[in-house]
């Protein structure tokens, strides 16, 4: 029976999520045994807890310092190679005190890493450890940065042709990049009705129904989204997610729905996929699983806020799909949606896109893929 070792570090929701749909995927194959970790578990806890708190610190705080060292670091360049290296030998050093240990036990027939972080220590391992386990990387956001491209890695599954042709132009073998998709839940490759998804949660039938997730805004931004999308001249219902967001529920104190747009805030929900399926427009950060998902269920999206770096990116690549909108002043935001509830050619232009550029199937190909190069070890 093959195992396979799924590993993930807990920044942010996204890496966790990416790797628990493909534990979900792993476990549907014949005969087979799944592992998730997280990475940072099994590292020293000052480094631990230094490398999960300095991207949100930077991201959330400084993101122009972030996204300046991030452009800065997404090089290919022969002279920025030898910086690299040390700076991943230097992390390599610092976590990989007790991964080895893990595999070592387990024994796992293949290792998958949603992060890069993992994928920089499998390589360490490789190339002073003598370790053979096959290792394949999972990009989880909608462009590539030099930060994911690692030696002895023996394949990549990344979102789209676009990335994939990315990281063929900086001398990654074509023969080992796939153009997969995201991985996402794969309750979200079952159809689901509008109609019965509303009625199961309350939701108007009629009418329109707007999902703002609010994972990561700051809270007084959204409060003013809020008034300006419950103050629209349309009927219908805007649900307002709150998840981890714990400071929300308070700011949004004293809201009420619209003469025609009702209010709905919630905190953690476990049915973000009906609310997606439920609804005419997503509105939410750019991260790159939450755009995967939605695209996935073919919803039209509208991003605000992007993170510099690489939620920027996954905005351009969603405004390019022609799958939704990126804006960045707030203002803008009730008016765009009152604009698109009121072109319903427009919106269906958006949503056909979005089914388009959707993956429901990701994790699935994914775990078929690894499972058949193992079954026909073309990786020795």
């Amino acid at each position: 029976m093959p195992r396979y070792l799924i590993l993930h570090v807990s920044v942010g929701n996204g890496h966790r999520s990416a790797a628990n749909a493909l534990a979900d995927a792993f476990e549907r194959l014949p005969d087979s045994e799944v592992r998730v970790e997280d990475a940072l578990d099994y590292a020293s806890p000052i480094f631990s807890t230094a490398y999960s708190r300095s991207y949100l610190e930077l991201s959330q705080r400084a993101p122009l310092v972030w996204q300046m060292f991030y452009e800065s670091s997404d090089s290919s360049d022969p002279d920025w190679a030898p910086i690299r290296d040390r700076m991943r030998g230097l992390v390599a050093e610092l976590a990989v005190t007790r991964l080895k240990d893990l595999i070592r036990q387990y024994a796992p027939a293949a290792i998958i890493c949603t992060h890069f972080l993992p994928a920089e220590l499998l390589t360490r391992l490789k190339l002073d450890g003598g370790m053979r386990t096959p290792t394949f990387t999972v990009i989880t956001d909608h462009a590539v940065h030099s930060q994911w491209i690692t030696p002895g890695v023996d394949g990549y599954f990344v979102a789209s042709e676009f990335p994939r042709k990315l990281m063929i132009d900086r001398g990654v073998p074509a023969a080992i990049v796939y153009a997969s998709g995201i991985p996402v839940n794969p309750e979200i490759a079952t159809p689901k009705a509008a109609h019965s998804v509303r009625a199961r949660h309350g939701l108007p039938a009629d009418g329109a129904v707007l999902a703002l997730f609010c994972g990561g805004l700051v809270p007084a931004r959204v409060r003013r989204i809020v008034e300006g999308l419950t103050a629209l001249d349309a009927d219908g219902m805007l649900v307002v997610v709150a998840g981890r967001n714990t400071e929300l529920p308070a700011a949004l104190a004293g809201l009420s729905g619209g003469a025609r747009m009702g209010l709905r805030v919630l905190e953690q929900i476990d049915y973000v996929d009906d609310l997606v399926a439920a609804s005419d427009i997503v509105i939410t950060k750019a991260g790159g699983l939450i755009v995967s998902e939605v695209l996935a269920r073919g919803t039209p999206l509208v991003v605000i806020d992007p993170i510099p770096g690489q939620e920027e990116w996954n905005a351009d690549y969603l405004v390019s799909s022609g799958a939704g909108l990126q804006l960045r002043v707030i203002e803008w935001v009730p008016w765009t949606v009152e604009q698109l509830l009121a072109e319903p050619d427009r919106l269906q232009h958006l949503r056909e896109h979005a089914q388009r550029a959707g993956r429901p199937n990701a994790a699935r190909d994914i775990a078929e893929q690894v499972a058949n190069q193992l079954r026909t070890s073309r990786i020795t």
